[in-house]
């Protein structure tokens, strides 16, 4: 009897494969590049889990980050009980089930404003979603941090991995720096260098002819947006210092040029 226990056990484990830094990447970008996802929580009359769309965008190392009405009854259900998960991956042609998607173990924290972090989140939410502009500073609307705590990532048919919070977050050493410099970086770069973001999106990634923009970038990389399209552009490796930002934008813009 106990032989087999021990056996259901180890065909039960054998199904998660061990996170190696393929299924990391694949977990940082489906997060990075989500548009929305389905948010659950439970609902703190009745104690059923509570499903809503929202939408995403993520802070400097990846957290997501949304916007929501306190009228709003996942408001309400996260301000009770913090716990809750982001569902992100978006299904392209097939079977949906076929597609890349993640679930993230999250405990929400409303970002207060007047601080840093609230300003900073605005803005990299804003260049996502910049419809949002109409109501964001809306006095029931709130942004939430959804610091993450684990992820279980299903990277298509046999493919699952659990992830813990180090293999999701970026590392950045100095918030304060790079917030300051992306700000600066990403208006300059829409403003000057539309030539450059073009041969990104389109040589590097070969995604389609469209008017791409820079959204945000972080200490791993680029987050180039076109309507409501989003695509990564990854550094070669990670930057600890946001004075080298400009040579990997450059190194960057050279390897599209010489492919192109």
């Amino acid at each position: 009897m106990a032989d087999s226990q021990e056996n259901q056990s180890n065909n039960e484990k054998s199904v998660i494969r061990d996170t190696d830094d393929e299924a990391r990447k694949l977990a940082k970008e489906l997060i990075r590049t989500a548009r929305f996802g389905a948010l659950a929580a439970l609902e703190p009359e009745t104690g059923y889990p509570l499903a809503s769309r929202v939408a995403v965008a993520t802070d400097l190392d990846g957290t997501p980050v949304i916007l929501i009405s306190t009228l709003s009854g996942h408001t309400s259900a996260i301000l009770a009980n913090p716990a809750c998960s982001l569902l992100v991956g978006e299904p392209g042609k097939g079977d949906p089930l076929a597609h890349p998607r993640i679930s993230l173990f999250c405990k929400a924290r409303r970002v207060e404003r007047e601080t840093d972090e609230h300003a900073r989140l605005r803005r990299r939410y804003l260049s996502r979603h910049p419809k949002a502009e109409l109501y964001v500073d809306f006095g029931d609307f709130s942004f939430f941090a959804l610091d993450l705590q684990r992820a279980s990532l299903n990277g298509g048919f046999g493919k699952a991995f659990e992830l813990g919070k180090d293999d999701l977050l970026t590392d950045v050493a100095d918030v304060l720096a790079w917030s300051a410099m992306e700000s600066g970086a990403v208006d300059h770069m829409n403003e000057d260098h539309r030539d450059a973001i073009k041969l990104y999106a389109e040589v590097l990634l070969n995604a389609e002819d469209a008017n791409w923009r820079l959204a945000c970038l972080d200490p791993e990389g680029l987050d180039l947006v076109a309507g409501d399209r989003i695509v990564r552009l990854w550094f070669q490796e990670q930057l600890a210092d946001p004075a080298r930002l400009r040579e990997a934008l450059v190194a960057l813009a050279l390897q599209a040029r010489n492919q192109n």
